[in-house]
């Protein structure tokens, strides 16, 4: 009867701890970045470095215009299957400036830009 007990309680110690692990790896298992979710372009608050949370996170392809960006943030896109996201001094997409390819981030002071653009590859 002990041994049953004993394994029984191995067999339960074994269970939840690849549970924790399970669960602990899942962010990345996911494809968020940084806490931008996989598909997404994000924004984080100016001066956040490291990246940890993002401010503003965006979804549809097309333009998105911008407000109260100031100062240095991380924009990171987080899209897939060769989308692009383009940062623009005007509103609605016009005069873009700087290309983030899929699955990278740039450092970038967002004073002078007014929206960004998520685009089909």
């Amino acid at each position: 009867m002990r041994r049953i007990m004993h394994a029984a309680a191995a067999l339960a110690l074994a269970a939840a701890a690849l549970t924790t692990l399970a669960t602990s790896s899942a962010g990345a298992a996911d494809g968020s970045w940084a806490g931008c979710p996989y598909g997404a372009v994000c924004i984080y608050p100016q001066g956040q470095n490291p990246a940890a949370t993002p401010s503003d996170v965006f979804w549809s392809y097309g333009a998105h215009n911008l407000s109260g960006q100031y100062g240095s943030h991380w924009v990171l896109n987080n899209q897939s299957g060769g989308a692009h996201a383009r940062l623009c001094r005007g509103s609605g997409g016009a005069d873009c400036v700087y290309d983030i390819a899929a699955q990278n981030g740039v450092w970038y002071d967002l004073g002078p830009i007014n929206s960004i653009t998520l685009d089909r590859p």
